[in-house]
């Protein structure tokens, strides 16, 4: 941690992940794997700070935290940042899917909980306020429940009118409809300010229809004016697990978001058909569009994976699709890709998973949006190397070109990442982006130095080539993080 000396009397606002306040950002890396006192994968966040200022390690251990580290909690399955109260300093939202639950003498299993770790100026941890919530105890009009899993995914943020949101991912929930109820439908909580809005397809105008499986809520993506839910088991027609995604500003109607538009692979101007298995969906992403005859970003980037999608006759080779999202809900297509797109690196093999993980990101929302201000990194963690099967890979694409596989690279370890690439590695399961850096997990490295796991740091323009600033690397037992970990890396 900073020293006394170093440390402001109060937050400067303006950074993201800035749990400090000093306008340098901040590193969050979770492990929902780590043994805390002796549980085995109650999980654990490690943050490091901007500007060498240390290391702070939270847990459900942590002195202010109202809960206790058990064996298989996931805390840190999902983490997110942003300025929940207003007083400059981000503040720390982790996922504990299954975490089991007290309620009324009875072990509620894998219902799931969250936690708010409030920044301050010296940083986030031991003297922070806490917030820890079930589904009850966050919003009381619902109820938690065995196999929930909420905190299974988190998506945080600020409105268009600086209002900050908060949704969180409950794809076990149950959904009741008609009296009949329907296993692992899904929902998603909403927080806005005062409002708290559990979202189901069973809500007016959310595109979809209530089934067993649906997973609503598996996933999420926001800006500041709209989000998506991402329902890998989604059926369509006959086709079950083919997936679906629904999009929503954060405009409040009757006390609900606003839903604009639902899409699947049987939506049209959507590339291929919808089969069983595709998981469309899987994993989501977005970000900021500018049109020329705009002066803001009013319209959106939505990247969607679909590890599932079988190529030709090759099974879950995988792809990913974007489109463009206009006020109204209209949408078009910009891209699609599998490994058979021409000049596309690589070839399509089966379980390469492309898309498991998606991250799309405007690097410039100062400008009106092009093709060199847009860049998706995709991941592929069942893709081969030459010499480590499953090693996997992130692919890198400039998603507004109109030759998709003209300069699209591919990363590995030792090719792009450093590391050695090791078999059963699965690079491109972790994976997010900002504005300026590629965030690349290898929670499951095996390679030698790194089994605890690693994350790589990469600046965008050391991607494309025009600047060679060095990849950051966080492991346990180098840079001040202690040498201990299981799943070090994991990033939704």
């Amino acid at each position: 941690m900073a020293s006394p000396q170093a440390v402001a009397a109060t937050c400067t606002a303006g950074t993201t992940s800035d749990f400090n306040g000093d306008g340098v950002a901040d590193t969050a890396i979770a492990d929902p794997d780590a043994t805390v006192n002796g549980a085995k994968r109650a999980g654990l966040v490690r943050v490091v700070y901007g500007g060498g200022k240390g290391v702070s390690e939270i847990s459900q251990a942590t002195t202010g935290m109202a809960a206790s580290p058990e064996a298989g909690d996931g805390f840190g399955v999902s983490i997110a940042a942003y300025d929940a109260d207003s007083d400059g300093c981000s503040d720390l939202v982790v996922g504990t899917p299954y975490e089991d639950v007290v309620k009324d003498g009875v072990n509620v299993v894998n219902a799931g909980a969250i936690y708010i770790i409030h920044g301050t100026p010296t940083g986030v941890g031991a003297g922070s306020a806490i917030e820890g919530y079930t589904q009850a105890g966050l919003d009381s009009t619902t109820s938690t429940e065995a196999g929930d899993w909420f905190g299974f995914s988190l998506k945080t943020g600020t409105t268009a009118s600086g209002s900050p949101y908060l949704i969180v991912g409950v794809p076990g929930e149950d959904v009741t409809v008609d009296g009949k109820t329907y296993g692992d439908a899904g929902c998603i909580e909403y927080v806005q300010g005062s409002t708290k809005k559990p979202l189901s397809e069973n809500d007016p105008g959310v595109p979809g229809a209530v089934e067993a499986n649906d997973r609503f809520g598996y996933s999420l993506a926001g800006t500041n004016r709209y989000f998506a839910v991402g329902s890998p088991g989604e059926a369509v027609g006959d086709a079950e697990f083919a997936g679906g995604v629904a999009v929503f500003n954060h405009t409040l109607s009757s006390g609900m978001p606003t839903p604009i538009l639902g899409l699947d692979q049987n939506s049209t101007g959507i590339a291929g058909a919808p089969e069983a298995g595709d998981g469309f969906g899987t994993s989501i992403s977005m970000t900021g569009y500018r049109p020329s005859d705009q002066t803001y970003n009013s319209d959106v980037l939505l990247a969607i994976g679909m590890p599932g999608e079988d190529v030709g006759t090759v099974a879950d080779a995988g792809g990913v699709s974007v489109i463009r999202v206009q006020p109204t809900g209209a949408f078009t297509r910009v891209t699609a890709m599998d490994a058979t797109t021409p000049d596309v690196e690589g070839d399509a093999v089966a379980g390469d998973a492309m898309g498991q993980r998606v991250a799309i990101s405007n690097t410039d929302s100062t400008v009106v949006t092009s093709a060199a201000t847009v860049r998706l990194a995709v991941g592929e963690p069942g893709r081969d190397t030459a010499t480590a099967k499953d090693a996997g890979a992130v692919h890198i694409f400039r998603p507004l070109d109109s030759a998709i596989g003209a300069a699209d690279k591919l990363l590995t370890r030792g090719s792009g990442l450093p590391g050695t690439a090791t078999a059963r590695d699965y690079t491109g399961m972790a994976l997010t982006a900002g504005s300026t850096n590629l965030y690349v997990g290898v929670p499951y490295s095996k390679a030698s130095g790194t089994t605890k796991g690693v994350l790589y740091v990469q600046p965008w323009t050391d991607v494309d080539g025009t600047t060679s600033t060095g990849t950051t690397t966080y492991q346990p037992g180098a840079g001040g993080l202690p040498d201990a970990g299981a799943a070090f890396g994991t990033m939704r």
